[in-house]
């Protein structure tokens, strides 16, 4: 039997055919998600191709366990709803997602936040493989996570435990999208990042990162920092070190309450190694006496872009128990 896996995002709708006895992707595309044309015209969409990609792969309906879809923001797991999607035009409130693609495809439909997707994925078949308690934090335009305790899932009871990102770090910090202030997202994503960096060429400091980009500042990314600071940046590699520090102390309240075995890191973000996993791990050491944290490892996920795709498929299997 297999599964199918679609990750709804604000720029791309991607999807997958995936093989859950070994994790692998048998099949994937992906297409624009035209937001702005509504939630009707979007739900078709993500109905239209499960049905392309089953028809590619020569398969029938009955040859299909589920259908899991990875929706970024809020949902009502009870009902199959989404709750607010921030990064999608109109916030999709109380739009029946599970009901209209179950009634669209004719297959039944789980749904779950995409950054519990990924951190499930990555548990399953990826960086946290052999483990029973894991924390994912998936670093990009936003900080997402997940949770991992016992070998289960952990959503709490209104399944939207795990919001790994929206800890508060400094009480006294600026304000967050979500209205609080100094959470991790406030500090610590890539467009913040990418903030740090603008900043200190426009401050004049002596520093490579305007010169890889031909002082073009809306083109200073994360990555334009990471190669700066590879190539021996000083401006550069404190930025990194700042960025650790604040994962690090995240990652430390996670270890004090929940010590997992493994924290694994996923997202654009990570991709800059141990520019970022060195303060973290020098964060973690000053910071934490009270539990063992150096029997922690933190790591980079595996799986890449197909975690949540996967992820979100053996959720499907798991909620439609075929």
């Amino acid at each position: 039997m297999k599964y199918i896996g679609i990750d709804l995002g604000g720029t791309n709708i991607k999807i997958g055919l995936v093989d859950l006895e070994t994790g692998t992707m048998l099949g994937s595309k992906s297409v624009p998600t035209l937001a702005r044309e509504g939630h009707d015209a979007v739900m078709q969409r993500m109905a239209d191709l499960a049905l392309e990609i089953i028809a590619e792969h020569k398969l029938t309906k009955a040859e299909i366990g589920g259908i899991g879809i990875g929706v970024p923001g809020l949902l009502d797991l009870t009902n199959g709803t989404t709750k607010f999607l921030p990064n999608l035009p109109g916030n999709w409130p109380d739009i029946p997602l599970r009901e209209t693609i179950t009634k669209n495809t004719g297959i039944p439909t789980a749904i779950l936040n995409d950054a519990r997707a990924i951190t499930y994925g990555e548990w399953k078949f990826g960086a946290g493989r052999g483990v029973e308690t894991m924390a994912c934090f998936t670093l990009g335009t936003g900080v997402g996570g997940g949770l991992v305790i016992n070998s289960k899932l952990h959503l709490g009871s209104l399944g939207v435990a795990g919001e790994l990102g929206h800890q508060t770090i400094d009480y006294n910090g600026p304000v967050c999208g979500c209205g609080n202030h100094g959470c991790l997202e406030a500090y610590a994503t890539g467009p913040a990042i990418a903030a740090m960096g603008v900043k200190a060429v426009m401050q004049g400091l002596t520093t490579s990162i305007g010169k890889l980009v031909n002082y073009d500042l809306n083109k200073i990314g994360p990555d334009t920092i990471a190669q700066a600071a590879r190539n021996g940046d000083a401006v550069a590699k404190e930025i990194y070190n700042q960025v650790g520090m604040y994962y690090g102390i995240a990652i430390r309240n996670v270890c004090v309450f929940l010590l997992p075995e493994k924290v694994v890191l996923a997202g654009g973000v990570a991709a800059a190694g141990e520019l970022l996993f060195e303060p973290i791990r020098k964060t973690l050491r000053e910071r934490t006496n009270i539990v063992p944290v150096a029997q922690v490892e933190v790591v980079q996920a595996q799986l890449g872009n197909n975690a949540g795709v996967i992820g979100v498929a053996l959720w499907a299997k798991e909620q439609i128990g075929k």
